[in-house]
């Protein structure tokens, strides 16, 4: 046990909301006093050997871990549902902060190069759409559909990482890693069709709001739903696909082009004005008669993506530092199996 050196509050504070544990439930599962819990979270008291064991063993986490002098990020911006439970965003802050955490150290130890990502403001670039569309130019896409939304931002030094939210109600969130290195977290229970929608989201993000005063969350979300629709069903492309009655049959064939949500096809034709509000709400109430606007049909799923950019990095380290298994995971600050679980 090395106990000399100073236990960092803040890695105590995250090591708990990571296992989802209050304040209450973990003193009871380390048959420690509540009210000492907050006191050590606030550095108002120091540990004992005793304690300091109690605590690792409640929390899984090496003693290493909370040796960290690390900042943890405050609560951000989040492609979420309306209302998520405060416990819920705690736990994923938390574990996201990690990944944070070690993905810092990770690039650091490697002198990973960044590329070059686009920036360009709203404020100073127009429109989210005019936006979308300057960066398919920059990246040299081609018309039409996006066949990898994935393949594309790795392609383009935007690392992704399906990670387990333990719930529905929150998709993702984008994160500049020191300041440089763009990694999307998101969801590993996203259906195919919303997670390239949540992926070309996060990418609005990054490029329009990065280094920008967030004023009001609700107006980037909206910028950020704008740039997506463009990005991924340009104006100019898919008009011609509303030239026929739009109806379930078409968005379910349309879904199959754009690998989209139907809903989001819908959306886009009210959005581009090839059918009315009313036209609009009446496809929708169909969604509702045929309880498929929370899950569409399966057969028309669409393949689930998965980036390769984080673990691929993870194994060039491994590789050339000549490090087990354990090795790796003491590097990360992370139990064997937890960094198994973390990483594949």
């Amino acid at each position: 046990m090395v106990t000399e050196q100073k236990i960092n509050p803040k890695m105590l504070m995250l090591a708990r909301e990571a296992r989802g544990l209050t304040q209450l439930e973990l003193a009871d599962l380390a048959g420690i006093n509540r009210s000492n819990i907050s006191r050590f979270e606030q550095d108002e008291m120091g540990f004992s050997d005793d304690v300091l064991i109690k605590l690792i063993e409640a929390l899984k986490f090496p003693e290493h871990f909370f040796m960290q002098n690390e900042e943890v990020l405050p609560p951000a911006l989040y492609r979420r549902r309306d209302k998520v439970p405060a416990k819920v965003l705690s736990y994923i802050d938390a574990n996201l902060n990690i990944y944070r955490l070690n993905m810092q150290r990770l690039f650091e130890a490697m002198k990973l190069e960044a590329k070059e990502i686009p920036l360009l403001p709203v404020s100073e670039n127009g429109t989210p759409a005019k936006i979308a569309q300057r960066l398919r130019k920059v990246w040299n896409m081609p018309k039409g559909e996006v066949a990898n939304v994935i393949d594309l931002l790795e392609a383009n030094g935007i690392m992704t990482l399906a990670v387990d939210f333990k719930t529905d109600r929150v998709d993702s969130r984008s994160i500049l890693i020191s300041n440089k290195y763009p990694v999307i977290f998101y969801n590993k229970a996203l259906l195919g069709d919303r997670l390239r929608f949540t992926l070309a989201h996060e990418l609005g993000h990054i490029v329009m709001h990065t280094r920008q005063a967030i004023l009001s969350t609700e107006e980037v979300g909206h910028e950020a739903n704008l740039f997506a629709a463009e990005f991924l069903m340009p104006e100019k492309e898919i008009q011609a696909d509303f030239t026929e009655n739009i109806n379930l049959d078409l968005l379910a064939r349309l879904k199959k082009k754009w690998k989209v949500s139907m809903q989001a096809i819908l959306y886009r034709a009210n959005d581009l004005n090839m059918l009315t509000d009313n036209q609009k709400r009446y496809i929708i109430g169909q969604f509702n008669a045929l309880k498929i606007r929370r899950r569409e049909p399966v057969e028309l799923d669409i393949a689930i993506e998965r980036g390769s950019a984080v673990r691929d990095l993870i194994t060039r380290y491994r590789t050339k530092q000549k490090m087990s298994v354990k090795e790796m995971a003491d590097f990360f600050f992370l139990e064997q199996e937890e960094f198994l679980s973390r990483y594949n």
